[in-house]
């Protein structure tokens, strides 16, 4: 009896396995899946160490295989339970494939044209020759200030790489995950569609029913997070952001169908879902009438328009299982090609010599949203560091005295862009450094502008 018991209770799992499980199953099938394919890690290191050590204790029991023949991944958990599954495409890297229609994520991809490889004999950033500031080299090289499960750092001084530093297994040449840092990323290609006129900031009416209560829902609104669409961002359980990233392979679609919770521009609500409900209406814009937004003639936008003027050959920003991009948090790309974005927005978005977007726009990215207690700016940035033990609604970044137009971009598990523009000073700062070790980069920062030839 209690035999049946347990094979029945094991049966029903394999069939119908608690949302948690399956969130987990594809989850780690999604990471594995980019850190080989992308980054060329082994398959089971990045399952111990970027899956198993700093998530939920039922990680675990995953199980991982790889299929390098057909570039897919799957995982389970005991062997028998989720069955979390993810597909690497040519240009638009892994997507987890929850609904496991493996032909129709498979679609979405293109061939990306050849980006120049950097000279190791040529300055940053046409190269990737260092320029070392001893003093600010001596700064990273103090394992407190780079704090624990540091991958990568790099610092960039008036235009020259002076600094960098790498963890344990990882070089220059790995590309890492930046997770939200994504979201400037997408802020970005919204401001090359406004370039284009395609979009503007003011342009509402993004439901086709126009009696729909989200219609009035400001491009701007959406930028500085002040929508007023319901969302949940917390990860420790299934939430609104867990569903999207692991259970919805239509995410934009996701997105968009959340009902309306606050008028539009009346509350500050941080959402992952607004950036990829955004991202689809930069790829909407961009197609136009002469194509689908997720053909690849848009899908290589980010990679033909924007990472190859700035020479960073290594990013890749991950399309989910229906083409949409997730602008709000998948974009891997090397320690040296983050830092060029970083630097691209310290010269407000010109590359040499060229504008690549609007006149102003990194100006207006930078501001503070006053809807958000000033924390957030108003084009995908945060004007507070990461928040450590920091009191709510303090300014974390007040007690180390950084300069007052220091703006960050951020993500999941401790990456750090800082952007100093009174000092000409980009601080990218990435690894697997878990919100619960209260680490601060604001400290590293403080002794980098320290050591820094005024």
């Amino acid at each position: 009896m209690v035999v049946a018991v347990v094979a029945g209770g094991a049966a029903t799992l394999a069939v119908r396995p608690p949302e948690l499980l399956r969130v987990g199953a594809n989850y780690g099938a999604k990471i594995v899946c980019s850190n080989v394919f992308i980054a060329g890690r082994d398959a089971q290191a990045v399952l111990a160490d970027d899956v198993q050590a700093p998530g939920h204790p039922v990680l675990k029991h995953l199980r991982v295989s790889v299929d390098a023949q057909r570039k897919l991944v799957r995982t389970q958990f005991f062997g028998f339970v989720g069955d979390g599954m993810a597909i690497y495409r040519p240009g638009t890297g892994c997507a987890a494939v929850p609904d496991g229609d493996v032909a129709q994520a498979s679609q979405y991809q293109f061939n990306p044209l050849p980006i120049w490889a950097p000279s190791p004999n040529v300055p940053w950033p046409t190269g990737s020759q260092a320029q070392t500031d001893a003093a600010v080299q001596a700064v990273l090289d103090q394992d407190a200030l780079a704090g624990p499960g540091m991958r990568g750092m790099a610092v960039i001084h008036r235009g020259r790489l002076v600094a960098q530093r790498y963890g344990a297994g990882f070089s220059a040449a790995t590309p890492l995950l930046g997770w939200s840092m994504t979201k400037t990323v997408s802020a970005a290609l919204v401001g090359m569609q406004i370039a284009e006129g395609k979009l503007s900031m003011q342009q509402s009416g993004f439901w086709p029913d126009k009696s729909d209560n989200r219609s009035p829902i400001m491009l701007a609104q959406l930028m500085s997070m002040s929508s007023g669409l319901r969302w949940n961002e917390e990860y420790g359980d299934v939430s609104d952001v867990t569903r999207m990233l692991y259970l919805e392979p239509d995410m934009a679609g996701f997105a968009m169908g959340q009902p309306l919770e606050q008028a539009p521009g009346t509350s500050w609500n941080y959402s992952s879902g607004t950036t990829v409900l955004m991202s689809r209406l930069w790829q909407n814009a961009a197609a136009g009438k002469a194509h689908s937004p997720t053909s690849p003639a848009v899908l290589s936008l980010p990679h033909d328009r924007l990472f190859a003027p700035l020479g960073m050959n290594s990013a890749v920003i991950e399309a989910d299982a229906r083409g949409n991009l997730v602008g709000s948090s998948y974009m891997y790309a090397t320690t040296h090609d983050w830092a060029r974005f970083g630097q691209f927005l310290l010269q407000e978005g010109v590359w040499q010599g060229k504008r690549i977007l609007p006149a102003g726009f990194v100006g207006m990215m930078q501001q503070a949203a006053a809807i958000s207690g000033g924390q957030y700016g108003q084009g995908q940035v945060w004007r507070w560091g990461p928040s450590g033990n920091t009191p709510e609604g303090q300014n974390p970044d007040t007690r180390f005295q950084l300069p007052a137009d220091t703006y960050w971009m951020e993500g999941h598990d401790g990456q750090s862009i800082a952007v100093v523009p009174s000092r000409q000073l980009v601080l990218v700062r990435l690894g697997l450094t878990p919100h619960k070790l209260l680490y601060q980069p604001q400290a590293l920062l403080a002794a980098v502008l320290k050591a820094a030839q005024p």
